[in-house]
Formats: C-alpha cells, structure tokens, sequence
C-alpha cells in the first residue's frame, strides 16, 4: 500500500510539472473570458491503476489536483456506503455512475438503488455489447429495445439514463451512421447522451457537429484528446500513447466547449487513457482554467 502523503506529494509535483511544461501555444494567451466555467471533473478509469493499490489515497490525490466531480463505480472490495463516505468527506461529489450494459439490462431496479445510493444523478453505459469490428444494424436495434426499457425505469427513479459513444457507432447507414439510427429510434424522456469526444472523432465524426444536431439530447462529456496525426477507425480502440494533453491533439477544444455549454451540457470529465495520467492530468486541467475567449 502506498502511503497517501506519498501520493499528496506526487499531486504538487506532477501539479508543478504540468503548469510549467505546459506551452502559451497549447493555452490562448488572449485576456478574455475563460471558456471552461464548470467544475472540474474526472472519469475513474482515468486512475485504474491508482485505485487498486490504495482508494484513500488515490482520492486524496484526485482532491488536491481540484476534481470536486466524479465519473465512476464503487472500487472492488468497498461498500458503497464506505465509499459515498470518502467521497463527502473529500467534498467529491459522484454526479454519475456507470453501469455494463449486460448489468444494467438485467437489472435496472438494483443499478439505479445503487445509483441512488451514491448520489448520482446519472447512469451511463459505454460499450453495446457486437462482434469486434462489427458494430450491425441488429446490434443497434436491440440497444434501442434496451435502451428504451432502461431509461424509463431510470426516470421513474429520478435519474437520467446515458448511452456514451465508443465510436463503432459511426459505421454509415441510410443517409447518416448507426449512431443516428440509436438517437432517432429512442425516447428522447428515457434515453440521453453523453459525449466522449476523443471516440466520436476517432470514429470519423466531428464532436461539434454531433453537439449541434442533437442539441439537449447530449447530458454529459467525457474530456480527451486524440494524438495529432492518428487516423481513426470503427473499432472502438486505439493505443493509449494516442490520448494526449487536452489542447495538444488534432480535437478543437475551444468549439467543442463553447458548443457544449450552448446545448447545455453541465458535467465535464477529464477521461485520460494514457499510461502517463500523472503527468497529463495537470497539464490538462491547467489548459482548461488558462483557456479564454
């Protein structure tokens, strides 16, 4: 077990490391209004490996870089009321919990109890279960049945139901891609979005045009960044050395956040992939309290 103030020393250095390795090129240098103006928040995945080794530590660490927001489960071997417990106590507020969608499906009632239960407003599911490379029409009909039946018991517990895109989603169908199919075919009152705008870009489509289009539908974000150069696919997947600092990959961070806070979107996520979290993290949130307009 690592001790938590050898992990509050390593939030100041990697703190340090981020801020000054982090270029005006990377940052607008103009004096103008911020353009991110919502809590700082972060994905748990981005700390997996973290977590294991030390849960009161690792929440130590994600406080001192300033998350006050949180994407994520109940670690392997905790309650979820000794969990809920750490975080009040760190003043980490778990505004959305994520669910495997075979889980979900079997079992709304529970998934949504233990939602409620850890004070989350959301509930989101991030892979449709398909053959690799296969994402089909079939796949996609049968997530909306799902889907559909899901987010009304959601609702009628007070929560809002998200299917988050992984980017096999974009394989083209009709006039548009099987994404749109699963957007137009569920109930916009049981069945919202949340953006992962590294895998929309990776499957071929542009996060800022997907915003304008489906406007209120999109709830939630995930915030990541796809490596300059990277040719993307309909596989779902990509090397972690391809998610890098925000602001330093191919995504157009000022449009996507400004057309985020247009449609409405309020919970932010910093998701980072790669095997250099603590590093990248920092960097990444310094980009977003020194982005202005």
């Amino acid at each position: 077990m690592i001790h938590k103030t050898t992990y509050n020393f390593l939030a100041s250095a990697v703190l340090a490391i981020g801020l000054s390795c982090l270029s005006l090129s990377s940052v607008s240098a103009q004096s103008g209004k911020p353009v991110y103006t919502f809590p700082l928040g972060v994905q748990s995945y981005t700390y997996r490996n973290h977590f294991p080794k030390d849960v009161v530590a690792t929440l130590d660490l994600i406080k001192s870089l300033g998350f006050t927001e949180m994407e994520g489960g109940v670690p392997r071997g905790m309650s979820v009321e000794e969990f809920k417990k750490l975080l009040d106590e760190r003043g980490i507020k778990l505004t959305s919990t994520g669910g495997g969608y075979e889980q979900v499906v079997k079992d709304p009632e529970e998934v949504a109890k233990r939602a409620k239960a850890l004070g989350a407003s959301y509930v989101m599911v991030a892979w449709i279960p398909h053959e690799k490379s296969n994402f089909s029409l079939e796949n996609a009909k049968k997530a909306v049945e799902d889907f559909n039946r899901v987010g009304k018991v959601m609702k009628e517990n007070g929560l809002t139901f998200c299917y988050h895109n992984h980017g096999y989603e974009f394989q083209p169908y009709q006039d548009g891609t099987l994404f749109d199919y699963i957007v137009k075919n569920t109930n916009p009152e049981y069945v919202s979005f949340e953006m992962d705008i590294l895998w929309a870009t990776h499957g071929g489509a542009d996060p800022v045009k997907l915003l304008n289009k489906y406007g209120s539908r999109w709830k939630l974000m995930h915030l990541k960044d796809l490596k300059k150069g990277i040719k993307g696919d309909l596989s779902g997947g990509t090397p972690p050395e391809n998610d890098v600092v925000l602001g330093e990959g191919q995504i157009d961070m000022p449009a996507v956040l400004k057309t985020a806070k247009k449609v409405g979107i309020q919970h932010y996520y910093i998701e980072d992939e790669s095997n250099k979290e603590d590093t990248q993290v920092p960097q990444s949130i310094a980009y977003l309290k020194n982005l202005k307009e």
